[in-house]
């Protein structure tokens, strides 16, 4: 008989660094403990240390290597996790884009796939990487977003938990090494981890969990035909013109 579909649970963080892999191998060694058969499909620690010692004591699935013009990759092996059956599998990096050559484009497809094989799976996603929020994301940092997934895919995760951290945290966790090499510190503290862009970041995840609860609200509502209306957050009116700058003025 067949297993039904794999459930997904996806750790959202509105910046590296927020602990969104620590999150998921932590949920994964507590699953451990339960008598739960679980495997780490793929985790890119980083350079972390603590991420790294965190995956040790877990059955690892090795990774695929794939050559491109030259050059040796690995990326996750779909094929080899599916084969081993685990009852739920850690894979790091849902927006991953794989290299050239490999059976999927991105990293979520590959998920999908072993989804639809009955396994569960546990992934990470920064608010970056969505793609309806590609462009706002660029206008706050500067830097364009390279690798993407579509809003549908997180949305219709069966789980999605906000690791959440203030800006000031953050900084800190920065400064104190824990998450680029030393060299790498003052020039991101300086740019990307600027506290008015992991604000507006925050900020713009914080509101897109709101939004996809407020979705989970709705379809409660109409199984249970409850059709009054429950005010639970602010609505926005668009005014649209027909124009070009409408699917920004949507998203």
């Amino acid at each position: 008989m067949d297993r039904a579909r794999g459930r997904l649970r996806v750790y959202l963080g509105a910046a590296p660094g927020v602990g969104k892999t620590f999150a998921m191998l932590d949920e994964g060694h507590r699953r451990l403990a339960r008598g739960t058969d679980v495997v780490v499909g793929l985790v890119e620690a980083h350079g972390r240390p603590r991420t790294a010692e965190l995956a040790d004591g877990m059955e690892i699935v090795p990774r695929r290597t794939v050559v491109y013009r030259g050059t040796a990759f690995t990326e996750l092996d779909v094929d080899a996790v599916i084969a081993r059956e685990p009852r739920v599998a850690l894979i790091d990096e849902l927006a991953h884009t794989n290299v050239p050559g490999s059976r999927n484009a991105k990293r979520w497809q590959d998920v999908e796939e072993i989804l639809d094989a009955g396994i569960d799976v546990i992934s990470t996603v920064n608010i970056q990487h969505l793609e309806s929020l590609n462009d706002v994301v660029q206008q706050i940092t500067e830097v364009p977003q390279r690798e993407t997934v579509p809003d549908e895919v997180v949305r219709r995760a069966d789980a999605v938990q906000l690791v959440d951290m203030p800006p000031d945290g953050l900084r800190r966790r920065m400064a104190h090494g824990n998450i680029y090499a030393p060299e790498k510190v003052d020039a991101a503290l300086s740019n990307y981890f600027r506290v008015g862009n992991l604000t507006a970041l925050r900020e713009l995840a914080l509101l897109w969990v709101a939004g996809r609860v407020d979705d989970q609200l709705d379809q409660y509502r109409a199984e249970h035909g409850i059709e009054g209306t429950w005010e639970a957050r602010e609505r926005v009116v668009v005014a649209l013109t027909g124009g070009p700058e409408g699917d920004t003025l949507i998203r």
